[in-house]
């Protein structure tokens, strides 16, 4: 598995696999010719089909400023992944210089084809699935974050802070901004008035889900309208683990250095995930994002509760199994229905897998494993059928673009 640096990435939205990756691929072929006379750049798959949306077109362009570039597009799929591009740099003559088939395989992760490293972060963990980490911490007595200590150095908690601060920072940002969201389906931004009618509530329990369904409904918007979010795995599942950081910050006081602990052991989680199963939507669906989020924000919120190893698992699995099957099928390709307020649920979903874990925990040993379930998600996301894998194909994307069509 890749150093949790490559998980959690500060960058714009609306999507780490179609904003985010494009980004770094197109800064890294920059770099490699700058002496091109053109550029041409050839959007593949779901790039294609909901690049628009996802202002995967516009990141490019404003990436490559100081050459001409022009943006093709085609649906077909290349072979190794839905998210696919092919770079070319020319001459003034139109003699190509150089070719890059590069794949955006999520959260903003990026590989290269013929490129050492693919062009991110080397893997630096040798073990690639939870039973073999349980067995290592077990024989070294180690917690899951020394673990990752020991693995990663003791520098990943510092960089985990700047990445809690950025958290912190966007969602407050968030909070303080209203309007409308980017795009033709002409979205409020609602995570404020959110906020001010838990602020105006009696009810105990309700003000506390009120407060989270805000702090993911701001953080969701901001990334929504492609400002700067946190990839906790990915853009489109950003208002998750954010909101719940928030919460346990702002309402629940709990301390920055024990939350930026949580952040690593959540980051296990979806490290695992996304080495054997997948965190991009374009392959696995929504169970892949926001799926991925719930386990890693459970696992989290788990550990901030003092939950021991087997509860922090019990925690992770109970979040991803009950996302299997979700699909990905944005309307008209933005990162807005019914992305928003998915995360505000997944949010919410969190914290109760946690507190399921740990009661549960205390009663009877979980019969399933998270290897076991990520397996699963695995082949749900090889099942499902194209129109439900980012594509804006199927499902609700088009029922709902139908039923408007209707009414108007």
């Amino acid at each position: 598995m890749q150093s949790l640096r490559e998980l959690y990435k500060v960058g714009p939205g609306p999507s780490s696999s179609h904003t985010m990756g494009p980004q770094r691929a197109a800064k890294q072929f920059k770099e490699a010719y700058p002496n091109a006379h053109h550029i041409e750049v050839t959007l593949h798959g779901s790039l294609s089909l909901t690049g628009k949306g996802h202002l995967t077109d516009w990141i490019i362009l404003q990436t490559i400023t100081n050459i001409p570039t022009t943006i093709l597009w085609d649906d077909t799929e290349l072979p190794k992944h839905p998210n696919g591009m092919i770079f070319r740099a020319f001459e003034e003559d139109n003699t190509m210089m150089g070719e890059w088939i590069v794949y955006s395989v999520g959260g903003g992760t990026i590989v290269i084809e013929g490129m050492k490293d693919g062009g991110s972060l080397p893997e630096i963990y040798e073990l690639n699935t939870l039973d073999e980490i349980v067995t290592y911490c077990r024989t070294n007595n180690l917690t899951y974050l020394n673990y990752i200590k020991e693995v990663e150095g003791n520098d990943i908690i510092d960089f985990l802070g700047d990445i809690f601060d950025h958290m912190i920072t966007n969602v407050e940002r968030g909070l303080n901004t209203e309007g409308v969201i980017p795009g033709s389906l002409k979205l409020e931004r609602i995570g404020k008035r959110l906020l001010l009618k838990a602020l105006e509530s009696k009810e105990e329990k309700e003000i506390e889900k009120l407060k989270i369904l805000a702090y993911a409904y701001a953080m969701s918007e901001e990334n929504a309208s492609g400002g700067m979010v946190v990839t906790s795995p990915t853009c489109g599942a950003a208002g998750v683990i954010p909101a719940v950081m928030y919460f346990y910050y702002k309402d629940r006081e709990i301390s920055r250095d024990k939350l930026v602990e949580s952040l690593a052991v959540g980051g296990l989680f979806g490290n695992l995930i996304k080495k054997n199963a997948t965190i991009s939507g374009a392959e696995g669906g929504c169970q892949a994002e926001v799926g991925t989020a719930c386990a890693m924000a459970a696992a989290a919120v788990a550990y901030i509760h003092g939950a021991t190893g087997k509860q922090v698992e019990h925690a992770a699995e109970i979040a991803i199994e009950h996302h299997l099957g979700l699909t990905c099928d944005p309307v008209e390709g933005y990162v807005q229905i019914p992305c928003i307020e998915r995360n505000g649920q997944a949010a919410l979903r969190a914290i109760d897998a946690a507190f399921t874990a740990k009661v549960v925990g205390a009663i009877k040993v979980n019969s399933v494993s998270f290897d076991t379930v990520v397996r699963t998600m695995k082949e749900t996301g090889d099942d499902l059928k194209v129109e439900y894998r980012e594509t804006a194909l199927g499902g609700l994307a088009t029922n709902y673009y139908i039923k408007n069509k209707l009414q108007k």
